[in-house]
């Protein structure tokens, strides 16, 4: 069985925009830019207090309950740009993507749900 990754992202005032910790992977305060900020604002629809924070549940494969696909649409700048399936949305995600696959995805599989207190 195909077990996702999880990071649990938020919204920082500072910043603007989405960003994560994982310190696992030495990142903090990883922001999404160039429209992967969007991306995440369109999946977080329905998630009380998304802002506050959220999980995000992702992996290169089909996973039971993923909820949104996104495919790889070309590489560029060491990062990649991805459209969120059946939407018009487009974002890059950046070189941090490397933390957790070795080279990028053709398809990136997501479900995003409240975060657990």
């Amino acid at each position: 069985m195909n077990e996702p990754l999880m990071i649990q992202p938020y919204w920082s005032s500072d910043l603007s925009t989405w960003v994560f910790d994982d310190p696992a992977v030495d990142l903090e305060q990883e922001p999404f830019v160039s429209g992967a900020d969007t991306i995440v604002t369109e999946i977080v629809v329905g998630i009380p207090n998304a802002r506050d924070g959220f999980r995000l549940l992702f992996s290169d494969l089909p996973f039971p309950g993923f909820q949104r696909s996104l495919t790889l649409n070309r590489e560029e700048n060491g990062g990649g740009w991805y459209g969120l399936d059946g939407s018009p949305l487009e974002g890059w995600l950046c070189p941090a993507l490397f933390r957790y696959f070795a080279e990028a995805p053709a398809r990136l599989y997501a479900r995003a749900e409240p975060k657990q207190t």
